[in-house]
């Protein structure tokens, strides 16, 4: 069993989809590991770092590989250097992509989308989204921090006292979990906001206080696989009224919200920006689906009457070391339950739960009944 790494052709992802650990961890697997040259350097994992554990590293590493690994979906021009039949694993960015989704089942691949991995506690190990929303959310903070103008933690010196900054966290997931936990280490006051009623006590327990509106829609505002509901009209002029007020008062906000499929929610408008103080910062993680902060600029850091709205995309990709070692053990934790144990081959059970949950293309057609093309 042959397994590939490739090399992200994208010039803004530094992260790669493999680490010294998991290659040891593969060709324990009975695996060879072969890596195209520099795909790690970005990540500060250099050639010499896989060689040391027992890869090969070369320029052909994708010729005849039964599996391939990325970070990123593969480009058309990649597709043709795959052999037909090859499995396939990235962060594969399905939604609204139909083209790429038809190129790669017209290139015979197998492909694999990590980020559809089903919310299970067996799969919780393999839970791409979590491990790079955490490193997101804290970076977020070190964002925002470094925009701010001023110290986080308050500060009383002979000079003078200095006051602690007031962050705000608006969409409690993953991301903002770990946002509200890195900005109470840094000594800032937080608060935070999230439709869902069962982030309350989360928040509360991280030392943060909670802001929502608390009414019936609110109290049923969790799907069962728990992300948050589309919120009624109505709500989301009563939370926003009470956002907007919040909002003054802030020298930082970061704003989380995601509904997987769907354009980010808007949570705070131009009026709402304009209402805060210049030198405050918000930082938009939602950027790359259509932000939740009007004005918001996809990988870029706008001014809009002294308030600095931050907009990186790929945000967990710079923190890229961290990123590409907990995303590579996320790649081994799936890989590994698609080999025979006995014969140290790959084996896809296509009736397991977690194969039928990413699998988007087999066979020269997409299977993936979410993304099948409409008749």
């Amino acid at each position: 069993m042959k397994i590939a790494v490739a090399k992200e052709i994208d010039p803004s992802e530094p992260r790669v989809a493999v680490s010294p650990d998991t290659v040891k961890k593969f060709r324990a697997l009975g695996a060879e590991v072969v890596i195209e040259p520099g795909a790690g350097m970005r990540s500060g994992m250099p050639d010499s770092d896989f060689t040391a554990v027992g890869a090969t590293v070369a320029p052909d590493a994708l010729q005849g590989a039964d599996i391939i690994i990325k970070v990123r979906r593969p480009e058309a021009s990649e597709l043709g250097r795959y052999r037909r039949g090859a499995v396939v694993i990235a962060i594969m960015d399905p939604y609204g992509n139909d083209a790429a989704l038809k190129a790669m089942a017209d290139a015979g691949i197998s492909a694999f989308a990590m980020e559809l991995m089903p919310r299970i506690t067996r799969a919780q190990v393999m839970d791409v989204l979590s491990s790079q929303a955490n490193l997101a959310g804290y970076r977020a903070v070190i964002e925002g921090a470094a925009a701010f103008g001023r110290a986080f933690p308050m500060m009383m010196t002979a000079a003078g006292t200095v006051p602690a900054a007031k962050l705000f966290v608006m969409g409690v997931g993953v991301a903002g979990l770990q946002a509200i936990a890195t900005a109470r280490r840094l000594g800032a006051i937080v608060t935070a906001t999230d439709v869902r009623p069962a982030t309350k006590e989360q928040v509360e327990s991280l030392g943060a206080k909670f802001l929502a509106v608390e009414d019936e829609e609110f109290r049923n505002a969790q799907t069962a696989g728990g992300y948050a509901k589309e919120m009624s009209r109505e709500y989301q002029a009563k939370q926003a009224a009470l956002t907007a007020e919040h909002i003054k008062k802030q020298d930082v906000v970061i704003t989380t919200a995601l509904i997987p499929g769907r354009p980010a929610p808007r949570l705070v408008s131009a009026a709402m920006v304009a209402s805060m103080r210049p030198g405050s910062v918000l930082v938009d993680l939602a950027v790359e689906r259509g932000g939740n902060v009007e004005g918001a600029e996809a990988g870029k850091v706008v001014e809009v009457g002294g308030v600095k709205i931050v907009g990186y995309t790929n945000v967990a990709g710079r923190v890229a070391a961290s990123a590409s070692s907990l995303y590579a053990r996320n790649l081994y934790s799936f890989i590994e339950t698609l080999v025979d144990k006995n014969t140290k081959e790959l084996a896809v059970n296509w009736d397991d739960e977690l194969v039928k949950a990413t699998a988007l293309t087999r066979d020269g057609a997409v299977i993936h009944p979410g993304f099948q093309p409409k008749a």
